[in-house]
């Protein structure tokens, strides 16, 4: 291993397009882009079309700071309409993109040999070929690696079996509270709390950690040794939350790889996060600390 922990994403990368215009993103560029500005060696798996929105996408990245192992192929690069309400995305996604046909190479069979995280959601699996090749990844990890998997449900790109499947390969598991009630009404636990499911999920899949948010409201983190870790959601001004969650993800994985405590890993992904909300777009350039939201607020 490197003097830094060496985190991977795999999955899309796009141009969310907004109202205001078109910003790169994608939820696994942006674990990566956080888990380095945390002290991370990151790496962002994705592709993009032979085409300008590729090479713009490309540039995007390389200015951002961001180390992407991004393939070249002769589909569109993808770009997503992004509606917001009250600060607050919805998504549409367009079918056969250059991040559908991720191939598996020798470059990325030597990054997850020697990575100590893998990123990886739903959405990039929606494609059989990029699926596989996530897959393949994931087989090629360390066994003692992190494999985080954010759900990130959109649209109609997941299953039971594919949520299944991809629990089995988990060790941090991270789901919003909207994602929790549908996979409460899927995995048939009715009645169970917040609380019972998360325990319920941990149990069945030997997690090692179980990461839930609730917007607005709060976050909490389960450990499966009992532990668990309760925050509320900073009150701030909010300039959208595209990419909050993406920050939240990757500065809490890479400081329980550094370490840090289950409090403190949670304290900074909080406040990352809020950060993230408070500025236009998924890639903000970070000030020389990040405010303690929580602190200012009496937590």
């Amino acid at each position: 291993m490197t003097s830094k922990p060496v985190v991977l994403s795999i999955g899309e990368i796009l141009w969310d397009v907004l109202p205001t215009g078109k910003r790169a993103g994608g939820a696994p560029v942006n674990f990566s882009y956080h888990a380095a500005k945390n002290g991370a060696e990151g790496y962002a798996i994705s592709a993009v079309g032979r085409d300008d929105l590729g090479r713009e996408l490309e540039e995007a990245v390389q200015k951002a700071g961001v180390d992407a192992v991004l393939q070249h192929n002769d589909h569109p690069t993808s770009t997503v309409e992004v509606q917001l309400t009250e600060g607050i995305p919805q998504y549409v996604f367009k079918p056969d993109v250059a991040w559908d046909h991720l191939e598996y190479t020798d470059d990325l069979a030597g990054l997850a040999s020697k990575a100590d995280a893998v990123c990886y959601g739903t959405l990039s699996m929606r494609s059989s070929q990029s699926r596989e090749t996530c897959l393949q990844v994931l087989r090629h990890t360390k066994s003692h690696a992190m494999r985080f998997f954010d759900i990130n449900l959109r649209g109609t790109f997941y299953s039971k079996d594919l949520i299944q499947e991809l629990l089995d390969m988990a060790t941090v598991f991270k789901l919003n509270d909207e994602e929790l009630v549908t996979l409460r009404d899927m995995f048939r636990v009715p009645g169970a709390t917040d609380d019972e499911l998360c325990r319920w999920f941990m149990d069945q899949w030997h997690l090692d950690t179980i990461v839930l948010t609730a917007g607005n409201d709060y976050s909490t983190i389960y450990l499966a040794d009992g532990q668990s870790s309760h925050l509320p959601t900073p009150e701030i001004t909010v300039a959208d939350t595209v990419g909050a969650g993406d920050a939240f993800s990757g500065t809490f994985a890479i400081n329980r790889l550094l370490g840090a405590s289950l409090t403190q890993s949670h304290r900074a992904a909080v406040n990352t996060a809020a950060f993230v909300c408070t500025q236009p777009g998924a890639w903000p350039e970070y000030p020389e600390h990040i405010p303690d939201y929580l602190g200012q607020q009496g937590q």
